[in-house]
C-alpha cells in the first residue's frame, strides 16, 4: 500500500510537469558545461562559495524496496527462512540562512515485515514479524571561507525495541589550487535495546546490558589528479562497546541437546581503508573504481571492489551498469546449526559473520539536465516554485555463496525551491 501511494504520488508530479518538460529539454546546456555526465573531474573539488543560487532550498527525496531470501535464518540458529521485505523512503531539505550558514535536515522511516524476526515466539504472524523504523537528523555547515568549512549534526532513530540518539562533527579543508580536498568527521551513537528473548528461552537467559555505545572517527583525502582524473583515500576506526550480540538469535550446540542465545564480546574495533579511482574514458563513458579493505578485533578480514561504468546517451541522460564483489573471513567466533560446544566462552550462528562472497550487479538510469526538468507553482504562493532537477533509478541484484539472495530497486527525486 505504501510503495503504490509513492508511485501514485510520483505518476501525479510528473504529469504536472508534462508540459514544462518538454520547454525545459530543448534549454539544456552544451554537453561541456554538464559536469556529471561528462566526468570533468575538475568539478567535483569546485569552489561553489559564492553560488549565485544559494538562497536555494534543495531537497532530495529516495524511496526504495528491498527483498531477500536464504536458508540460514539466524533467529533459529543457522537454519530456517531468511525471507525479509524492506520499503524505506527518505527526505532530505538543505535550507540556506546566509551565504555561509546552512541548515540540513533529513528524515527517513522504513516498514519491514519478516519471516525470520517472526520465528522468535514460533508464532506465525506474532507481533515480531514486521515493524518500523524511523530517524532524524538536524544538522547544521558553516563556511568560514572559501577553503573551510565546519559541520556539526544530532539525531535520533526510533524503532519498537530501540532507541538511538547520536551526534556529530566534521571539518573540510579545501586546497588553494582547489585540487585537494581534505576531510574528517567524527560520531557517536548510543543505543538501548528492550531485550527479546525467544519464546522458549524466556527467565532462563540474559544478556549483560541492554546498551551499547559507538564511536566512529573518519578521515578523507580527494586529489584531482587532472582533468580526466580523480582519486580519493578514505581511513575510518570504529569503536563499539556494550550489547554487541542479537538476543533473539539461537545458537544450538553438537554436544546437548540444549540452546541458548547469542553471546560475543562486549567490545569490537573496526578499520575499513579505501580508496576510490574516477576516470573520464570518453566524451560518452566514465570509469569508477573502488575497493576496500576491512579488518577487526574479532577475527574478519574483508575485500570488496566495484566498478560502475555512467554512459551517456546525449546531453543530460546516462545510464550505469553497476557491479560489487566482496569476500570475508568469518568471526572467530561463528560455527554453523549445532557446531558449537557448550563449552565456548562466545558464539553465534549469524551467517553475517561467516566466511562468504557475494556479488552484486545492476544497473542505473539517471535523468540531469542543467535547466531541470519541470517545475511548478507551489499553492498558496506568490511567486514560488518547485522544480524537478534531476531523477535516478537504480535496480541491484545480490546473491552471495552462503544462498542469500535479494533485490533492490529505488528511485530518487531532486528538486530545488
Amino acid at each position: 500500500m505504501r510503495m503504490q501511494l509513492t508511485l501514485i504520488t510520483i505518476v501525479l508530479f510528473f504529469f504536472l510537469l508534462v508540459e514544462d518538460i518538454k520547454a525545459q529539454v530543448r534549454k539544456t546546456i552544451s554537453p561541456e558545461k554538464d559536469h556529471y555526465l561528462t566526468g570533468d573531474t575538475t568539478s567535483i573539488l569546485g569552489n561553489t562559495y559564492e553560488r549565485p543560487d544559494w538562497k536555494a532550498i534543495e531537497i532530495n527525496f529516495l524511496t526504495s524496496y528491498y527483498q531477500q531470501d536464504g536458508n540460514n535464518g539466524a533467529v533459529t540458529g543457522g537454519i530456517g527462512t531468511e525471507y525479509l521485505t524492506d520499503f524505506t523512503q527518505k527526505l532530505s531539505i538543505k535550507l540556506p540562512q546566509s551565504k555561509k550558514i546552512s541548515w540540513n535536515i533529513d528524515g527517513a522511516y522504513d516498514y519491514y515485515s519478516s519471516a525470520s524476526t517472526d520465528n522468535i515466539n514460533n508464532i506465525r504472524s506474532s507481533d515480531s514479524s514486521s515493524d518500523m523504523r524511523s530517524q532524524m537528523n538536524i544538522g547544521i555547515n558553516y563556511k568560514a571561507g572559501p577553503l573551510q568549512e565546519y559541520g556539526a549534526r544530532i539525531g535520533t532513530s526510533v524503532e519498537y525495541d530501540y532507541t538511538s540518539i547520536n551526534g556529530g562533527v566534521n571539518f573540510s579543508l579545501l586546497s588553494r589550487n582547489q585540487n585537494t580536498l581534505f576531510g574528517f568527521s567524527a560520531q557517536a551513537f548510543i543505543d538501548k535495546w528492550m531485550l527479546i528473548y525467544p519464546r522458549e528461552l524466556r527467565g532462563e537467559v540474559k544478556a549483560l546490558t541492554d546498551k551499547r555505545k559507538s564511536y566512529n572517527t573518519a578521515l578523507s583525502l580527494n586529489q584531482v589528479v587532472n582533468k580526466r582524473m580523480q582519486i580519493a583515500f578514505m581511513a575510518e576506526a570504529t569503536y563499539m562497546h556494550g550489547l554487541l550480540s542479537t538476543p533473539f538469535h539461537r545458537v544450538y550446540f553438537k554436544d546437548s541437546n540444549n540452546h541458548t542465545i547469542e553471546s560475543l564480546p562486549g567490545n569490537r574495533l573496526k578499520i575499513p581503508l579505501g580508496v576510490r579511482l574516477n576516470t573520464y574514458l570518453s566524451e560518452r563513458m566514465i570509469m569508477r573504481l573502488y575497493y576496500r579493505y576491512y579488518a577487526d578485533d574479532w577475527g574478519m578480514d574483508g575485500h570488496t571492489a566495484s566498478v560502475e561504468l555512467p554512459i551517456k546517451l546525449n546531453r543530460f541522460v546516462a545510464i550505469y551498469p553497476h557491479y560489487r564483489y566482496h569476500t570475508q573471513t568469518a568471526v572467530d567466533y561463528f560455527k554453523g546449526y549445532k557446531e558449537h560446544s557448550v563449552s565456548d566462552l562466545f558464539y553465534t550462528s549469524d551467517y553475517d559473520l561467516s566466511e562468504l562472497n557475494s556479488h552484486s550487479i545492476g544497473i542505473g538510469a539517471m535523468i540531469h539536465p542543467n535547466g531541470g526538468l519541470g517545475k511548478m507553482k507551489i499553492p498558496l504562493t506568490k511567486n514560488s516554485f518547485l522544480s524537478l532537477d534531476g531523477i535516478d533509478i537504480k535496480y541491484a541484484y545480490y546473491n552471495r555463496s552462503t544462498g542469500l539472495k535479494a533485490h533492490i530497486i529505488s528511485i530518487g527525486l531532486s528538486m530545488k525551491i
